[in-house]
């Protein structure tokens, strides 16, 4: 149960956010402001928001407690979740603000036919979003669950009630800005923490994993705890990298800076904050080891996802648990919300807009529609949330990255990088990355043994990044060898162009 100071940090933490929820409001009034913010957003106020839409409470919880409970080996996560921001950098962030308006499928169908690209490329990315979604909705409900002692369905309902309050009346600017606060939030959280953990063992870090040994033995200084099989972790690794520069609602952050430079710069700024907090939490996770104990870590939860809120009860008492705790929530409402508004786009702007009204749109049409959006969105989350209790979120985010990773992510490379590349290639690398990831991650040993507890599976590997991202890829360049679309080829000059202005 939560005592006073959880409370208020939690009430206040909704209450700043809500505020800002007000303001942005305000100054929501067209279609480019709900959707990107008018692109006035500077490049460091992005790269702030990058970081609160990519670090979730799955990465800054569960990495922690994946140190804490194999050692070293877990930084694997942290490291593969790092592994794709170079590429956002060099080939995602100038191409998405120099060719798209809204979102990812802008950019794809700048060439090609577009509805049946906005189609492909819509389910894509409500896939990738919707597990994504729901991995953040169910940690959402436990942490609630955990602090306050509420019925995990009560706390799915505060949670998607919120999210639809951001999104529906602050569109992009409110997204935004509680991001931008969350990340900041964050990372005091993080430097709080880590400065209590280096003042216990005299401001030398080797110490900490020197006395992690005394305690433990050399294992927790060995790979292969979480990975024996080699090729596993060259498939979470592409997964991960690939994954990255595919996430929908990663790539509709770039269309809210004014141009390419800022698109760049704020890329570049994103990748090293988000580098520092990986980098912290290797020492989160070895402080909660040493100074909280593996055992009582797992006896809260086996995956180790309460550790950082356990280290900072045990260095910083109910006030440094209260805020890290109101922090994480913070992060779970502004990935969420960032989720969402990128779900709406993709209704409104990608099916409604791009496929069925086309050139008839009403004045203001397209913003109801995304604000209808944003409200089946937030219902549908929260009774997923509530179906899908119990089950292991990092299925879901890996399904999401694996889907981004073999699916969008071939189809803007081909479309905008290779000249030859056609509607049909594109199209057919985008639904067969996505329907095999989802189908090998369906018979992998992380459902039928983890969840489903089957004795054998059919897929022996855990994630199939490894083979269906270059089956996209594959897939893509043979069918537009063998196809012809001269309106691609065609405006692919123009395509360079608009990529150099």
């Amino acid at each position: 149960m939560a005592d006073t100071i959880t409370i208020f940090f939690f009430v206040a933490m909704i209450i700043s956010t809500l505020m800002l929820t007000f303001f942005a409001a305000r100054k929501t009034k067209i279609t480019e402001d709900f959707y990107a913010a008018g692109g006035k957003i500077s490049a460091f106020q992005n790269a702030l928001a990058l970081v609160g839409d990519f670090v979730s409470a799955s990465s800054f919880l569960g990495f922690t407690g994946l140190i804490a409970v194999n050692g070293f080996d877990g930084l694997i996560y942290p490291l593969m979740g790092l592994m794709g921001w170079p590429l956002v950098l060099f080939l995602v962030a100038e191409t998405l603000r120099n060719l798209g308006k809204y979102t990812f499928a802008d950019a794809v169908a700048f060439r090609m036919r577009p509805i049946p690209i906005r189609i492909a490329a819509a389910i894509s990315s409500m896939m990738c979003t919707l597990f994504y979604l729901l991995a953040q909705m169910v940690g959402a409900g436990y942490l609630i669950q955990l602090i306050f002692g509420i019925p995990y369905v009560t706390a799915e309902i505060i949670v998607g009630a919120v999210m639809i309050i951001y999104v529906l009346f602050g569109g992009m600017i409110a997204t935004t800005w509680v991001q931008m606060t969350k990340a900041v939030l964050l990372m005091i959280g993080a430097f709080i923490l880590t400065y209590l953990v280096w003042s216990k063992v005299g401001w030398n870090p080797f110490e900490l994993t020197h006395k992690a040994v005394e305690i433990y033995g050399d294992d927790i200084l060995a790979p292969g705890k979480l990975y024996s099989n080699s090729w596993d972790l060259v498939s979470l690794g592409l997964a991960f990298m690939f994954g990255t520069a595919g996430l929908p609602h990663i790539l509709m952050r770039f269309y809210t800076v004014p141009d390419k430079t800022a698109a760049r710069k704020s890329a570049f700024y994103a990748t090293a904050m988000i580098g520092l907090i990986y980098l912290l939490t290797f020492f989160l996770g070895f402080g909660a080891m040493v100074y909280v104990g593996r055992d009582v870590i797992a006896n809260f939860d086996k995956g180790g996802n309460m550790a950082a809120l356990l280290l900072a009860q045990a260095l910083g008492g109910p006030t440094l648990l209260g805020y890290i705790a109101a922090v994480a929530f913070a992060t779970i409402l502004a990935v969420v919300a960032g989720l969402t508004l990128s779900g709406a786009a993709t209704i409104s702007h990608d099916i409604w807009v791009g496929v069925i009204r086309k050139k008839t749109l009403k004045k203001g049409e397209e913003v109801k529609v995304a604000k209808i959006a944003t409200i089946v969105l937030g219902v549908v989350s929260i009774l997923l949330g509530i179906i899908f209790q119990g089950q292991n979120v990092a299925v879901l985010v890996g399904l999401a990255f694996s889907i981004a990773a073999s699916s969008n992510f071939p189809a803007l490379v081909l479309s905008t990088y290779w000249k030859r590349a056609t509607t049909q290639g594109v199209v057919a690398s985008m639904v067969v990355g996505g329907l095999s990831s989802v189908t090998l991650i369906g018979v992998s040993p992380t459902v039928m043994i983890d969840i489903l507890h089957c004795e054998s599976c059919w897929f022996p590997f855990k994630n199939p990044g490894v083979f269906t991202i270059p089956a996209s890829f594959v897939l893509g360049i043979v069918v537009s060898l063998l196809t012809k679309d001269k309106e691609a080829e065609t405006k692919y000059q123009t395509l360079c162009k608009r990529m150099s202005n």
